[in-house]
């Protein structure tokens, strides 16, 4: 998208759910039932892929901050920046500011191993209040009650149709999904109207 200037074109950044901004805010619920949809965009995403046990991997936890995760799961985190397990060797970084992908190239060198900025890829979502959990179990597979799944977990699985990277932050509950961008509008309109029930009458 470009806005015309007197000195050119100007292209603007626009976010995959940008269009439902208002439509999400409307959503939220409010109370003993609440629950609030908004969109986190433009969050800085690496996807990293490196021998976990070799120097190139310690150099990027120098880099980094924090350790690299090695069971299906878990996160870590420094500051701004989380890194999430996606596979033995595999992982993405979220952070905010860009420097991140450049400082953990630096780190691999020469060395076997990837690091490609997957910024464009994905959009996230955050889903909070105390009936998050409520309404992601509509159509997510996983056992999210706090013996099973709590703060600092993040896993590949789908909601709805959409395959997503579900991460809890905290046991508010706060959860942070990471669909495609292609698929952002359809998970975000699924947890719209996941959502409207709890606008009803509280049952006892």
């Amino acid at each position: 998208m470009a806005e015309l200037t007197e000195a050119g074109p100007v292209h603007l950044r626009r976010s995959p759910l940008a269009h439902l901004e208002q439509r999400m805010r409307a959503a939220t619920v409010t109370g003993a039932r609440g629950v609030a949809l908004t969109e986190r965009p433009f969050l800085t995403m690496v996807n990293l892929r490196v021998d976990p046990a070799s120097e190139a991997a310690d150099r990027m936890e120098k880099a980094l901050g924090a350790s690299l995760p090695r069971q299906c799961g878990r996160t870590t985190a420094a500051g701004p920046r989380t890194v999430l397990w996606l596979g033995p060797d595999e992982w993405l970084v979220l952070a905010e500011g860009a420097s991140v992908a450049s400082e953990l190239k630096e780190a691999l060198g020469a060395d076997p191993g990837s690091v490609v900025d997957v910024s464009a890829n994905r959009t996230t979502l955050e889903l909070t209040g105390p009936a998050a959990r409520q309404a992601l179990e509509k159509g997510c597979p996983l056992d999210l009650h706090p013996r099973a799944f709590g703060p600092g977990r993040a896993v590949s699985t789908t909601v709805g149709p959409v395959a997503v990277l579900l991460w809890q932050v905290d046991d508010v509950p706060t959860y942070r999904l990471l669909p495609r961008s292609s698929f952002a509008d359809y998970l975000a309109r699924w947890l719209i109207d996941a959502m409207s029930e709890y606008r009803g009458p509280e049952v006892d």
